[in-house]
């Protein structure tokens, strides 16, 4: 009877509608409470690094361990009522939400495989990379990168000179391309479940996205043209095979993903479900339903064949949502403390990126950028997003260029390392079990302080 009474008890406590929600107060907390946020983003960047077998078998419990770090002397200090809210809040809001998009946008690309013969020459590499780029904005860059980087590899199987095809198709498939909608990259969407417009994004980051696009197609178009004049030995084609493309119901999923975010954005039914105080509304439980129903027609019905031939697994999507869910708990305190202003234990930070006339644009694009190139985007965004406010009407509107500074930072510089976005490391690894030998970390941050940072610089001439 008293165990009854108990989960009665709890459940009303949890689906209390109450409007006095416990609250954290950044100004309160010490800078010893990001720690753990630090520590699971450093280990993301290290571990892979110097002990990558070792990563590669005990990542979730790493993620763990740092969750638990923060989770534990959390709870002590806040009490249970602000340790639960806090953690629901991020996870009902935030956490499900991005992983369930990255699961339908991973599976579905995952069914869709573009075979036929290909030869590398530098018009057919630049026509693959630019496709792949405005693929990106809708079908994710991790499923344009998934699309068509085994495709590239194939067309250039036999030149000799093919380490900078892989280097420029990371930085315009696998990041720059994803600059359009929420649907393209990481960072854009948990703008998007901040309440900043699905179109917004499409508007504002347009042109600064045209000047990367082409600046980087015509300076890869001449590179690959010189290096191509160096192949004094391929091999002619004798592979007639047209170009297809199998699983091809899957585009329609796709469409449907289009379609499941943009309902979320538009459909406001004004109907909400409360758990512990946190207000879950309809249309965004209705957008995640629709995801997994897509994600499950895409498994069900797509051929084993077509998986095995994009040499599809899981590892890449369990990798992120372990990650992620230590990400997003270590971030709490670190988005209260920005909150909190210049009041806060960050107020360093505050003071960096604002001015008495207001935010300086220009240090918001390059600190979003290089803390995103190094650490992550997606969470980088997010602290700088809370940082400007966290107010998506005002970040629309009077601050539209702080807001733009922060997702051009986030998404072009995620660029800059193989660890700035998921899909990097992603094509790294598939180009290295086809033979070809890749630049190390520093090897491949070189390639994008020469080629990138200029062009960023001329990116903050111009818009910031």
């Amino acid at each position: 009877m008293k165990i009854i009474t108990f989960i009665l008890s709890l459940s009303t406590t949890l689906f209390a509608g109450s409007s006095s929600a416990p609250h954290l107060e950044g100004g309160d907390l010490s800078i010893l409470w990001v720690i753990p946020f630090a520590g699971i983003l450093l280990s993301i960047a290290i571990f892979p690094l110097i002990a990558p077998e070792y990563w590669h078998h005990n990542f979730g419990k790493i993620s763990a361990f740092w969750a638990a770090l923060f989770i534990l002397p959390f709870l002590l200090s806040q009490g249970w009522q602000i340790a639960l809210y806090e953690v629901l809040h991020v996870g009902l809001l935030e956490y499900i939400p991005f992983i369930i998009l990255l699961l339908a946008l991973f599976t579905i690309s995952g069914g869709v495989q573009l075979t036929g013969s290909l030869v590398g020459t530098p018009i057919v590499n630049s026509g693959i990379i630019l496709v792949g780029t405005l693929l990106a904005s809708w079908m994710g860059t991790t499923g344009a990168a998934m699309l068509l980087i085994r495709p590239l590899l194939r067309a250039n199987k036999d030149r000799k000179h093919k380490v900078h095809i892989v280097i420029f198709f990371i930085f315009l498939v696998a990041n720059i391309g994803g600059s359009l909608t929420p649907l393209g990259d990481p960072p854009l969407f948990l703008g998007f479940l901040k309440g900043v417009d699905f179109f917004w994004t499409t508007k504002a980051m347009f042109l600064p996205m045209v000047f990367m696009i082409i600046s980087l197609l015509i300076i890869f178009y001449f590179y690959d043209s010189f290096q191509y004049r160096k192949e004094s030995d391929l091999p002619p084609s004798t592979n007639n095979e047209k170009i297809a493309i199998k699983g091809s119901f899957n585009l329609l999923l796709i469409a449907g993903v289009v379609f499941s975010v943009l309902l979320s954005g538009f459909w406001k039914p004004n109907i909400d479900f409360t758990v512990f105080h946190v207000h879950v509304e309809l249309q965004n439980l209705t957008r995640d339903g629709l995801l997994l129903m897509l994600t499950y027609l895409s498994w069900n019905y797509t051929s084993k064949e077509i998986r095995d031939g994009n040499e599809y697994t899981w590892f890449p999507i369990q990798e992120v949502a372990k990650l992620f869910a230590g990400i997003f708990i270590t971030i709490i305190p670190a988005i209260a403390i920005l909150k909190a202003g210049t009041s806060g234990a960050l107020s360093a930070v505050i003071n960096s990126v604002s001015s008495d006339s207001g935010p300086v644009n220009h240090m918001y694009f390059w600190l979003t950028g290089i803390l995103s190139s190094f650490l992550d985007n997606a969470p980088t965004y997010l602290v700088f997003f809370n940082t400007a406010g966290g107010d998506a009407q005002i970040l629309m509107g009077e601050l539209s260029q702080t807001l733009l500074a922060i997702s051009a930072g986030a998404v072009f510089m995620g660029a800059n390392t193989y660890i700035g976005n998921a899909p990097n490391f992603m094509v790294k690894s598939i180009a290295e079990s086809s033979g070809i030998e890749m630049p190390s970390f520093f090897g491949y941050f070189f390639y994008s302080v020469i080629i990138l940072f200029p062009l960023f610089g001329i990116v903050t001439f111009l818009f910031f």
